[in-house]
C-alpha cells in the first residue's frame, strides 16, 4: 500500500472514531478543502471544520454516528476514496446518510494538500433539512445559504464562541 493510501486510511479511521486531532495531523499547513458546504484554506480552517463536526456529533448524535470508507487508492501525487456517513444533522436533529466521493492531492512528504468531496447536495438537503431541502435543495439560493451558515458556524467555532 502506498504511504499516501496509508494517510487516507489513517484519516478515515480517525474520522470513524471522531478523532479530529488525528484527522488534522493528516493535512499540510496550506491545505485546501472544498465540498458543497465548505470552501476552506489552511490547516486551521480545515482542521477546525473537522473539530467542529466531530464535536457536534459527539454532543448530539454519537449514538447514530457511523462512517464507512472504501476504494482508497493513492499514488505519489493524488488519491481517491469513497465514504459514507450516517449521522444526526445537529441543526435540525434529522438523520442523514451522506454518500461522498473524495479526491486528494498530496505534498511530497505525504500530507493532504487538497481534498475535494463530491456528494449529491439535493439528496443531502432533503435528509438534513426536510421539506425546505426537498423543495429548494436543487437551487443555487439554498446552496449559498447553507454555505454561508456553515462558514458562520465555523468562524464562531474557531473564535471559541460555541
Amino acid at each position: 500500500m502506498h504511504p499516501n493510501a496509508q494517510t487516507l486510511s489513517k484519516f478515515y479511521s480517525a474520522f470513524a472514531a471522531l478523532d479530529a486531532d488525528t484527522m488534522a495531523s493528516c493535512y499540510a499547513a496550506d491545505a485546501v478543502f472544498d465540498d458543497p458546504a465548505f470552501s476552506l484554506k489552511g490547516q486551521r480552517e480545515v482542521a477546525g471544520m473537522w473539530r467542529m463536526l466531530c464535536a457536534a456529533t459527539q454532543a448530539k448524535g454519537r449514538e447514530v454516528w457511523q462512517l464507512e470508507f472504501s476504494g482508497i487508492e493513492a499514488a505519489a501525487s493524488s488519491g481517491r476514496a469513497h465514504w459514507e456517513a450516517h449521522y444526526r444533522f445537529s441543526a435540525t436533529g434529522r438523520l442523514v446518510h451522506n454518500i461522498i466521493d473524495a479526491q486528494f492531492t498530496f505534498t511530497p512528504d505525504g500530507l493532504i494538500a487538497t481534498q475535494r468531496d463530491h456528494f449529491d447536495f439535493w439528496r443531502w438537503s432533503r435528509q438534513a433539512l426536510g421539506t425546505p431541502g426537498l423543495l429548494l435543495g436543487w437551487t443555487p439560493w439554498l446552496r449559498a445559504k447553507v454555505r454561508a451558515q456553515a462558514a458562520a458556524n465555523l468562524r464562531k467555532f474557531l473564535a471559541g464562541k460555541r
